[in-house]
């Protein structure tokens, strides 16, 4: 989530304070996306710095009020039009964890998958209610983007449970003693070797007879 593309979209709509900025961003995100305040004065600095936002009036509470440059109108319409691209490779924890323990001698992976399936199912039947609730609520502007994230939390979640159902029917396909990986016990060559001198010219270097070059 771009907080700092977010606060633009925001300021777009009109000059803002710190403390206001956080409190919008909260209810047009679901409340899904703790930012503080401290975050949002960081991000309005790099904006400021950026040309994309300038500080404008001061209340009589000492409110500082932002406003959006056109450079800064420029950037929000390229966001808002722009896909959101998914970075190759993954830093989930989940499937990373799940792979090495596979690797693992000894390990009882099926058990792990087992336990994982539970704490999913369970997240996933609290993401439901939490879905059904927010339906039988008046679908405005606040209740409508927190519905979309819990929809999406619950898409994710779902999709997780068939992806271990999924590996479960994979190792079930390799016994352990095909998965397993023992330590490689060769050293790993890392950089180029170190460069080593002729034991006659070393000899030559401490009598103060030939310098290296």
């Amino acid at each position: 989530m771009s907080v700092r593309q977010s606060l633009l979209a925001i300021l777009d709509q009109g000059p803002c304070y710190g403390y206001q900025l956080r409190t919008e961003f909260d209810r047009r995100t679901g409340s899904s996306w703790p930012v503080n305040v401290g975050q949002i004065y960081t991000t309005l600095d790099r904006l400021e710095r950026d040309g994309l936002v300038a500080q404008g009036d001061t209340d009589e509470h000492g409110h500082v009020y932002y406003e959006i440059t056109d450079a800064g109108r420029t950037a929000v319409r390229e966001w808002l039009r722009s896909p959101v691209t998914r970075v190759r490779g993954t830093r989930d924890e989940l499937p990373l964890k799940l792979a090495l323990a596979a690797t693992l001698p000894g390990v009882d992976v099926a058990a792990i998958v087992e336990a994982q399936r539970r704490s999913s199912l369970a997240g996933l039947a609290m993401l439901r209610d939490a879905r059904r609730a927010d339906d039988a609520r008046t679908t405005r502007g606040e209740e409508l983007a927190r519905q979309l994230v819990i929809d999406a939390q619950v898409f994710q979640a779902e999709a997780e449970v068939l992806w271990l159902d999924h590996l479960e029917d994979r190792l079930a396909q390799h016994p352990p003693a095909e998965t397993a990986l023992p330590l490689v016990a060769d050293r790993p060559r890392r950089g180029r070797p170190p460069r080593t001198v002729a034991p006659t010219a070393v000899s030559s270097v401490l009598a103060g007879r030939t310098p290296i070059a």
